[in-house]
């Protein structure tokens, strides 16, 4: 297996061929929120489904609604009017209320003058005025939802409006976290000389979560062959999806490679042209998917964010990442080797896009994480890239 350094691109093409379009399953509307769609959605009936006032005031028919007008009923929401308008009638009516029979326009309560029960308009309505159709935001049969949208508040209220009770959703990817190494401890509990707390076990899971994944387990495994390799057979039995962090590098220590694979984990790419993440691990075992990223925090969310987070995507037949932006860096900065995703701000106060670096940005730094919402790509090179030079961004 050829183990000189990918790019980026390259590394995500190869996650990618790999994903395979996880199976639909109906979802009642009311536990769908963040879910992927699966099938386009359609309104099963018109959306109005009746002509409804637009305003609160009087229906009228438009062609008879000089002088006083006699108001003979009412029309509210959830309860129509009980008789067909005359004319020389009004029959008051509610906003969102069906417009009564006979009806073709309504007049604003403030542009009446109301007194023993009739109604004077302050001037003739036209026709439809402030009458709403019936389909008029969505015809009957209309695609109102497309495949592969991500449920939101907005899409739910659209979907319930539809007449939809239950949508057809991806299942979720199940997915596995595990990080390897004997200095672990859980978040909070005392440190011995040496150790330290295990805060991409957390990190990791909440990536994963984002994007839609059900987390199947959240686990630790010590820094020998036999408690590696029984860590991931754990965790391969229980997730579409493992994500490791640690163990992938090249040291007496690192067992994460040769455990896989003995458990028949087939590696796709190791090592990728990026700072930091350089030995990035992918691969796959009838249609699961493994990554192994760099143990240190910095370089596990950067390569999560580069490789793991498109594949839950396409794993749920979401829509894919946005297309890079260009952006103005707002600093200096030096080259390297490789090419470098820099944690950024994205600002456009003045109507141009500038990304500022979030302080130091060491693979260490866990503080560079907070307040970025881009990673920002810094060709390698000689010299530096200036302050002003515009750049390839993706947003977080």
């Amino acid at each position: 297996m050829p183990t000189e350094l990918l790019s980026i691109e390259a590394a995500r093409a190869s996650v990618l061929s790999n994903c395979a379009p996880l199976p639909a399953e109906p979802v009642a509307l009311a536990d769908a929120a963040g879910r992927v769609l699966a099938a386009d959605v359609r309104a099963v009936a018109d959306v109005p489904g009746f002509d409804n006032s637009a305003m609160d005031g009087f229906a009228v028919l438009s062609a008879a609604s000089s002088g006083p007008l006699r108001i003979v009923d009412e029309s509210r929401a959830g309860h129509p009017a009980s008789r067909r308008l005359a004319p020389g009638e009004a029959i008051r009516i509610s906003t969102g209320a069906a417009m009564p029979d006979g009806a073709d326009a309504v007049v604003p309560i403030e542009q009446t003058d109301e007194r023993g029960g009739r109604a004077t308009l302050a001037r003739p309505p036209a026709p439809g005025q402030h009458v709403r159709r019936a389909g008029e935001d969505l015809p009957a049969g209309a695609v109102v939802l497309h495949a592969g949208a991500r449920l939101d508040a907005a899409a739910l209220a659209v979907a319930a409006g539809a007449g939809a009770a239950e949508l057809p959703c991806a299942r979720r990817p199940r997915v596995a976290v595990l990080c390897t190494g004997d200095e672990l401890r859980p978040p909070g509990s005392p440190l011995a000389p040496g150790e330290i707390h295990n805060s991409n076990g957390p990190m990791l899971a909440a990536l994963a979560a984002r994007e839609g994944a059900a987390i199947a387990a959240v686990a630790t495994a010590r820094d020998t062959r036999a408690a590696t390799e029984a860590a991931l057979a754990a965790a391969l039995r229980a997730a579409d999806v493992v994500v490791l962090s640690g163990g992938v590098s090249v040291g007496p220590h690192d067992h994460v490679k040769p455990a896989l694979a003995a458990l028949g984990v087939a590696q796709r790419f190791w090592r990728v042209d990026l700072q930091p993440g350089k030995p990035t691990w992918f691969g796959a075992r009838d249609g699961q998917l493994v990554f192994g990223l760099p143990g240190n925090p910095v370089s596990s969310f950067v390569t999560f964010a580069l490789f793991a987070r498109p594949a839950l995507r396409a794993l749920q037949g979401a829509r894919p990442l946005p297309p890079r932006e260009q952006a103005a860096l707002t600093l200096d900065v030096p080259r390297r080797a490789r090419m470098q995703a820099l944690r950024v701000r994205l600002d456009a106060a003045d109507g141009m896009l500038r990304a500022a670096p979030t302080g130091a940005q060491g693979s260490h730094v866990t503080a560079s994480l907070l307040g970025a919402d881009a990673l920002a790509f810094v060709a390698p090179g000689e010299g530096a890239a200036l302050a002003g030079e515009r750049v390839p961004v993706e947003r977080l």
